[in-house]
């Protein structure tokens, strides 16, 4: 059997349509999949860890130690911080 412009399906024109077909639901499959995974990845950062001091000055600027408390253990923090780049 011939088509319109003399390709015989039983050499290779079914082979071709059915290529055809399986993209047409591929792409759109695969787009959405790819929406969805970016989409679900958008809250998440890959922000580093918190250090102590930074924990340090969110305590302080929410109230929860006094201006004595930042101080001292800032000093001790950086002190420590010395101490081990030393060695």
């Amino acid at each position: 059997m011939h088509n319109w412009n003399g390709w015989d399906w039983s050499y290779g024109g079914g082979f071709i349509m059915g290529f055809g077909m399986l993209l047409v639901w591929l792409i759109p499959l695969g787009l959405i999949i790819a929406l969805v995974m970016y989409l679900n990845n958008q809250g998440r950062t890959t922000k580093q860890p918190e250090t102590a001091i930074e924990l340090l000055e969110k305590a302080y600027a929410r109230g929860e130690i006094n201006r004595d408390e930042f101080l001292q253990k800032r000093h001790d923090l950086r002190d420590l911080g010395k101490t081990l780049h030393q060695e």
